[in-house]
């Protein structure tokens, strides 16, 4: 690996992170909407994007359990990560799979793995009703309204950095 494709994985996830803390009240919980998911859209121009933004996720999550502001504790640290890591992996292999230029297959990934692994694990550790599925899908379904935004914001913002040249193949 390159010296610089290592200090743009840095960036990556510095941004993520503090993007993540500095809006710790809508980035953790139950209902979140966390802004630095935009960047999980970036593996659509920049494969290393995959690491930058699970580097980013799990300094998040870990720093918020130090921080007392991230509810879930430590498991949060591997779930979301590993929610974060599936998700900007299968958006880099779906990325030339288009709609009217449009890679919908791509930006529906943060959405499902988010769906189902921090909606399993907020299921389960904060329960919205007495059967476990239900709770998984209650949880799921709010994870994934605030992906949804997070997603769009980032394919926005992919689109404009797309035309910067900021992120090269040969980087």
């Amino acid at each position: 690996m390159k010296t610089k494709q290592m200090a743009y994985i840095a960036m990556i996830a510095a941004v993520y992170t503090a993007v993540s803390l500095a809006l710790a009240p809508i980035s953790f919980g139950m209902m979140q909407v966390r802004i630095a998911e935009a960047l999980t859209m970036l593996p659509l121009i920049y494969e290393p994007g995959i690491w930058g933004v699970t580097l980013g996720c799990f300094l998040t999550n870990l720093l918020g359990v130090m921080m007392g502001i991230n509810p879930t504790g430590a498991i949060d640290a591997v779930v979301g990560t590993l929610a974060t890591l599936g998700a900007a992996y299968c958006t880099w292999k779906l990325r030339e799979k288009t709609i009217r230029g449009v890679p919908v297959a791509a930006m529906a990934m943060p959405v499902i793995w988010n769906f189902v692994f921090v909606g399993t694990e907020l299921g389960i550790l904060f329960p919205v009703s007495n059967h476990l599925f239900a709770s998984i899908l209650i949880n799921g379904a709010w994870v994934a309204a605030g992906e949804v935004v997070s997603v769009i914001l980032g394919f926005i913002l992919v689109r404009m950095l797309a035309k910067t040249k900021l992120f090269t193949s040969n980087d």
